[in-house]
């Protein structure tokens, strides 16, 4: 056998095993994906802890009106019973948390961060209690929606978009169901007008009208509080008599 030929039969090994390894990893990952389902759907009907996740933006500073408004928010939630959790960065992730720290008066809520891995995002801030890091975006967003009794969206922008459509699709596909999803600000307007406009207008529909109606859009932080307020005392009711 010739020395090219040798080489060949070498090359076509070294791509067989490469291509195995690509494979095992592929169906490892699959199968991590498979177990984390199954242990995300071994939990009870009804959460122990009634948990608003805020997701905002983490480039406004306390010197914005929006900053003082989330932690208003986040202080009201929390003097109501409900845990806050956040991106557990800076800006308005920030305000929530600190919110959370104020209208905790009697230390019943908890204040959760769940941060990522990013080069130029800065470090947990200073007020989340229970800090959780995620290497992955996948990872984080599943636990966001595993942890989750509602959702506030305050302004923010593009990570803060994916995080909304997310929770938005899931509630359509019925992978979530009941919890409220409040978009709070006019930024947010323009976004609901737009799915109502260009998704149910065409033939056949993009999407149903009972979809695109599934996000909650109030203009102010007390409108919020009113609609988590009517789920917060509905989430109550369904506790266990002691």
């Amino acid at each position: 056998m010739s020395a090219d030929s040798t080489h060949q039969q070498q090359d076509m090994i070294n791509q067989q095993q490469l291509e195995a390894s690509r494979h095992a990893v592929e169906q490892a990952v699959l199968d991590l994906c498979k177990v984390v389902d199954s242990l995300s759907s071994v939990s009870s009907e009804r959460q122990e802890h009634y948990r608003v996740t805020i997701f905002g933006s983490a480039r406004l500073t306390p010197d914005h009106p929006i900053y003082s408004d989330v932690r208003r928010l986040a202080a009201e939630l929390a003097a109501m019973g409900c845990d806050i959790v956040t991106g557990g960065g800076p800006g308005l992730m920030q305000a929530a948390n600190e919110g959370e720290s104020i209208g905790d008066l009697q230390h019943k809520t908890r204040s959760y961060g769940l941060r990522i891995d990013l080069a130029f995002e800065q470090a947990t801030n200073p007020y989340v209690e229970h800090m959780y890091q995620h290497g992955t975006f996948f990872s984080r967003l599943h636990h966001f929606v595993h942890m989750s009794s509602a959702y506030v969206v305050v302004p923010g922008g593009i990570g803060t978009t994916l995080e909304l459509m997310l929770v938005w699709q899931l509630l359509q596909v019925r992978k979530l169901h009941g919890t409220p999803l409040i978009l709070v600000g006019t930024m947010w307007r323009g976004l609901v007008e737009w799915a109502k406009e260009t998704m149910t207008s065409t033939i056949p529909m993009l999407a149903d009208q009972k979809d695109v109606e599934i996000p909650q859009y109030v203009e102010t932080i007390d409108q919020a509080i009113a609609l988590i307020r009517d789920d917060y005392l509905r989430w109550e009711s369904t506790a266990p008599v002691q």
